[in-house]
């Protein structure tokens, strides 16, 4: 038994030394075999036909493993959208097989950091890795103007360097940076279509941040199904009365009992800015309860949680953080980066995935 034990012991030290000294040709191997497939990757040209929405980051302004700034890619048919550009969205759609040079525009609900952090990179990727004769389109109420102004000019010489390097083949000038499109603020119950095409209609409706204003959201429909984002806000009837009968509910959600444990915490640490800021932030976003309570009002057919605060980082924690959401409305889904929602077009189904 002996001999045996220290026979498998050496055939398989002499295995493992074997595999470390051809590390390199193997990985060359596996290269040569999985970068066509990986750069030929085009997720949204494999959907069927219908409304598909995928977290390119579910969380919110603290860092998370799983959970990127606000982020999410709407795909409507053959168009691809991006409403909010947080931190590392644009690289999760490359991590998740979407072509970010095929985004059709990007659709801001609000001029908070964590929603525009990644303005710059998302176009930057979009330029270099697309055939666009135009700079990346900016939908967002007024103000956004200003945004899209200050990232052209923070990344002006990066248009030039670039150019300069490549030339019009890979980065011409023209469609460099981003585009502004503002649109008129929608009043209390009533939407503002942001575009429309022949069977897309992306309309904004008016959600509560205050003191954060302009603040909205956008509800998209397409061949008879349809979801609404809300961005950042607290609990909203408008939002109940506009996502009335949705297929899909993508909602924020910020939990109150987490945000007071924090509180305590930074206290007992002498950390008075982070403990002023964990009860500041409370009554400007909506409680996983609040935005169950909405999605039953509304009778939406799923609720899928985003903007997740505090982040999800140890076991059980989840449960904390519903604190008995998933009692008030039960379908719902609790979200992270790559998780997905497919509405195949005129149809009922509503398809969760996970994308990363």
């Amino acid at each position: 038994m002996m001999k045996k034990t220290v026979v498998v012991m050496l055939v398989t030290c002499c295995v493992v030394a074997l595999g470390y000294s051809q590390r390199v040709r193997f990985a060359e191997r596996i290269l040569t075999h999985a970068l066509p497939a990986r750069l030929s990757a085009d997720t949204a040209a494999e959907l069927e036909d219908g409304l598909h929405i995928t977290l390119c980051g579910a969380g919110g302004p603290m860092p998370a493993p799983n959970a990127s700034g606000p982020c999410v890619v709407v795909v409507a048919g053959s168009q691809t959208f991006v409403v909010d550009a947080g931190t590392d969205g644009a690289r999760n759609l490359g991590r998740m097989g979407f072509r970010v040079g095929d985004v059709s525009a990007v659709l801001l609900t609000h001029f908070h950091s964590d929603h525009i952090d990644g303005l710059g990179e998302l176009a930057t990727l979009r330029w270099a890795a697309g055939d666009n004769d135009a700079p990346l389109p900016v939908f967002g109420p007024q103000g956004v103007e200003r945004v899209v102004t200050g990232f052209n000019e923070a990344y002006a010489y990066d248009f030039a360097h670039r150019h300069t390097h490549h030339g019009d083949s890979v980065a011409p000038l023209a469609a460099a940076g981003l585009s502004a499109r503002p649109f008129e603020l929608p009043k209390l119950g009533e939407l503002v279509t942001v575009l429309q095409t022949n069977d897309l209609l992306v309309e904004a409706l008016l959600v509560d941040h205050a003191p954060v204003a302009p603040a909205v959201g956008y509800k998209f429909t397409y061949r008879n199904r349809t979801v609404v984002i809300s961005g950042d806000t607290a609990q909203s009837d408008n939002i109940t009365a506009l996502a009335n009968n949705v297929d899909l509910l993508v909602h924020e959600a910020l939990a109150p009992n987490l945000l007071k444990m924090m509180n305590t915490a930074a206290k007992q640490t002498g950390m008075d800015t982070f403990a002023k800021i964990a009860v500041d932030v409370l009554d400007y976003h909506a409680s996983p309860r609040e935005a169950a309570a909405t999605a039953r009002a509304a009778n939406v057919g799923h609720l899928l949680y985003y903007h997740i605060v505090p982040p999800l980082i140890v076991p059980g924690q989840e449960a904390l953080w519903l604190n008995g959401a998933e009692a008030i409305f039960e379908r719902y889904t609790v979200g992270r980066d790559g998780t997905s929602v497919s509405l195949p077009a005129d149809s009922n189904a509503i398809i969760k995935t996970q994308r990363l």
